[in-house]
């Protein structure tokens, strides 16, 4: 296929990925707004025992709005996951083998189930937990009071940067598949990849509080050393192919 015309598929598949987010959106928004479905009391659950019977407030008169706007934003993109996957292999596809393309299905799935494992982690574990610790803090001179914007905020960015990090095993996986790493790499610079993913972690997560730097840094580090293993297979297959190309072609000539 000429190179304008990729382009042109590329377009079509981008523009259907749109449509398909588009149509999850207006039904999420439904869902958030007129269904009767309290998302806000559903997301806010996991910190219940740290407000001590009190509710967010908000400061703004649209913040409500806002909030609702931005939840069925990340429901949608969460429901066209699977239709934007899709468009994704099916732009791929043509260019791969079919041993790559068993390859490229399971991959696909496992960066989905990763990214929504570190929203999980982040909203059900790091969320409360980040909470607790600062209900312990002796503060017996401030009243706390918690707006539902500055929540919400410190919530979408926390799901992001956990969801982000546990796409780690999938980086290095495509590295070792194009050659770029190999698994003595990966061992050899062990000690470098410790300070790297920490140094990451506490970029990427809010506030200087070092427990939620600690927290999200041992899942993915465990996933690092979990892609060394997983790295592994990766590679001798990588060296099997190239053996076989090596063979086929002095065969040939």
């Amino acid at each position: 296929m000429p190179f304008l015309d990729h382009l042109e598929e590329l377009r079509w598949r981008i523009l259907k990925s749109l449509l398909a987010i588009a149509i999850a959106f207006v039904f999420t928004f439904w869902l958030c707004t007129a269904s009767g479905l309290d998302i806000i009391a559903i997301v806010v659950h996991p910190i219940v025992p740290y407000l001590h019977g009190k509710n967010l407030v908000f400061t703004h008169p649209v913040e409500p709005f806002t909030i609702l706007l931005q939840a069925a934003g990340v429901l949608a993109v969460v429901i066209a996951g699977p239709v934007v996957g899709y468009q994704v292999w099916a732009f791929l596809a043509p260019a791969l083998s079919k041993k790559e393309r068993k390859v490229l299905i399971p991959v696909l799935i496992a960066a989905a189930v990763l990214f929504l494992a570190g929203i999980a982690m982040s909203v059900f574990v790091f969320v409360p937990v980040t909470m607790g610790l600062m209900d312990k803090l002796p503060h017996g001179s401030l009243d706390a009071m918690l707006t539902a914007s500055e929540y919400f905020g410190f919530l979408f960015a926390v799901s992001l940067a956990f969801g982000v990090m546990f796409e780690l095993p999938i980086v290095i996986l495509a590295l070792t598949a194009i050659g770029l790493v190999t698994p003595k790499f990966l061992t050899k610079y062990r000690r470098h990849a410790i300070v790297a993913t920490l140094i990451v972690c506490e970029i990427v997560t809010p506030g200087d509080f070092i427990i939620s730097t600690l927290m999200l840094w041992i899942p993915v580090y465990g996933l690092y050393e979990m892609s060394i293993i997983v790295s592994r297979f990766v590679y001798r297959a990588r060296l099997k192919r190239e053996r076989e190309a090596e063979i086929s072609g002095g065969l040939a000539g």
